[in-house]
């Protein structure tokens, strides 16, 4: 079998590595698409503050936006998972501590990330196993592309929720990159007004084009006031940045990060009675996003800008924009090609 495999910062490959085996409770999944994030490239250039703290090594087979088929189960798993599409939870919590009994399995302390912590291999292969219990079924009106965007969804939805926006209420965004523009979607379909905040007049075109209100970069911002911010992006000075630009007694949702510390004055957060959020997962949000995706409230797949076969992916991580790709954020992968 192919996997696409990291083994140190710089250095990748597409190696032949055993097929995997459904375990007791688990699945094997045939890889239909895996989108490429942050995180990826943060394996990729070594920047990835879990390879400092031991909670990941090299090498790596990286990828976790992921979704396919069921092509096997393994023992105390039902049958009818044969055959079923589907994609799954990054998040692979203990299942017996405290806060996965509660509903937390996100945070659980033991937690595996699917092709990210503790060495889980990812679905950048043609197959991948996986937890029956992470497993959320795809509806037929969710095609590859969509299924494989379930889980950057999840965050975005997450952090729009977080926003706790109302009609008619104004949101900022952050960051043009792919968890920003979706959350913009999520935003839009509530009946929010949106702006996003962002560097280049590429992205902020293509933010305009997929319904945002407003684009812009930091010079060019009006002053207007914000309901809700939500930062993300990965500039360690951009936190600071959106407490000062929500309006007083509302909400700024963290979700982007950056590769180093940043800062916040606890005293404009206490001052303007401004709520702060942190969002690390999906997980909670996965089924919610499937049903957006499902009914047509939200489409997620202009922000996909080319489909590229495992071969490719090294110049991808690289920073080498696919030849013929679109104007949107997010690379995918096809392990089929």
């Amino acid at each position: 079998m192919r996997a696409f495999v990291i083994t140190g910062p710089g250095r990748c490959e597409v190696q032949d590595v055993e097929e995997p085996v459904a375990g007791p409770g688990e699945v094997v999944v045939d890889v239909d698409r895996v989108g490429v994030c942050g995180t990826d490239i943060e394996f990729y250039t070594g920047e990835m503050s879990y390879l400092r703290d031991g909670h990941a090594t090299y090498p790596i087979r990286i990828g976790h936006e992921w979704c396919g088929t069921v092509s096997a189960v393994g023992e105390g798993v039902e049958p009818g998972w044969l055959g079923r599409r589907t994609t799954g939870d990054t998040m692979l919590g203990c299942g017996r501590c405290r806060r996965c009994v509660g509903g937390l399995h996100h945070v659980c302390e033991d937690r595996y990330e699917l092709g990210i912590r503790h060495g889980r291999a990812g679905a950048l292969a043609e197959r991948v196993a996986v937890p029956v219990s992470s497993l959320h079924a795809l509806p037929d009106s969710v095609d590859a592309t969509a299924g494989a965007l379930v889980e950057p969804g999840g965050n975005a939805l997450r952090a729009v929720e977080a926003a706790q926006l109302s009609p008619g209420d104004r949101l900022l965004v952050l960051g043009p990159g792919t968890i920003g523009l979706l959350a913009a979607r999520f935003a839009l379909a509530r009946g929010v007004e949106v702006h996003v905040q962002g560097l280049d007049e590429a992205s902020l075109e293509f933010a305009r084009s997929v319904g945002a209100h407003g684009a812009w970069t930091a010079d060019g911002l009006p002053p207007l006031p914000f309901d809700a911010v939500i930062d993300a992006s990965n500039a360690a000075h951009l936190p600071a940045r959106a407490l000062e630009l929500v309006e007083p007694g509302k909400r700024v949702v963290y979700i982007g990060l950056a590769s180093v510390p940043s800062r916040i004055d606890t005293r404009a957060l206490a001052l303007k009675d401004v709520t702060a959020v942190g969002v690390l997962s999906a997980s909670p949000a996965l089924a919610r996003t499937i049903g957006h995706y499902a009914s047509g409230a939200v489409d997620p797949r202009p922000l996909v800008a080319s489909t590229v076969a495992l071969e490719s992916l090294s110049g991808v991580l690289a920073g080498v924009r696919p030849e013929g790709a679109g104007p949107g954020p997010k690379i995918q992968v096809d392990p089929r090609l």
